[in-house]
């Protein structure tokens, strides 16, 4: 297995998309992401967690007037959403290879326009709570990077922890607008913009049902 993944780091390494460790760029580009990356001054969305950047590469090609940063610890991953987007000539993408734990040490207050949570690992122990996406600790690292009135999206198949991330949202200052626990069968359908993630397509095929809710930060 690990063999197998060496290719895609030794991609992630020449790949100008991947900002990682052992890169110049890697400590430079705090607040600097438009200016030294990107070259324009348009917004900025976030998809945390990323996987195979499935969302970061179908957002980037709907809204090309945007600019997109998938963020994930896992560089095999990453390589095959880098890949996609090189494939595609898509400038207004970059992947960033870094705990979701270290976001204050690559982004500013305010900085970003959006961030989107795709089916995080759900983390259902109980002594697992803190290493949740949506648990308080991290949720408050969102809103300082999250420009005010920013809109912050999640989805997940897994009820428990829409139900408790409904919650933690919720306490954590942010205003949610609208949810569902089946967005297939729902009027907020198209605000998923019919971009699914592998995993995704396995829970429907199963059987399972899509939860999601969009807010706002407050500030």
């Amino acid at each position: 297995m690990a063999r197998r993944k060496l290719p895609r780091f030794e991609y992630n390494a020449q790949s100008s998309n991947v900002i990682e460790r052992g890169k110049e760029i890697y400590t430079s580009i705090k607040g600097k992401w438009r200016e030294k990356y990107f070259e324009n001054s348009n917004p900025i969305v976030l998809e945390l967690a990323c996987g195979k950047g499935e969302y970061t590469v179908g957002l980037a090609q709907i809204f090309p007037d945007k600019n997109f940063i998938g963020i994930d610890i896992k560089g095999d991953r990453i390589a095959r959403g880098s890949k996609r987007a090189n494939d595609l000539a898509l400038n207004n993408v970059a992947f960033l290879r870094t705990p979701m734990v270290f976001l204050e040490e690559f982004f500013v207050e305010n900085e970003i326009d959006e961030i989107w949570l795709i089916h995080p690992d759900p983390q259902p122990r109980d002594k697992e709570e803190r290493k949740r996406l949506t648990n308080s600790r991290y949720l408050e690292l969102y809103k300082k990077i999250l420009k005010n009135d920013g809109d912050f999206l999640f989805k997940t198949d897994n009820f428990d922890l829409f139900e408790y991330s409904l919650e933690s949202i919720a306490s954590s200052g942010y205003n949610i607008l609208r949810e569902t626990n089946d967005l297939y069968n729902s009027p907020m359908l198209n605000e998923h913009y019919g971009i699914e993630t592998h995993y995704e397509k396995l829970f429907v095929s199963k059987g399972y049902k899509i939860n999601y809710l969009a807010a706002k930060n407050i500030k």
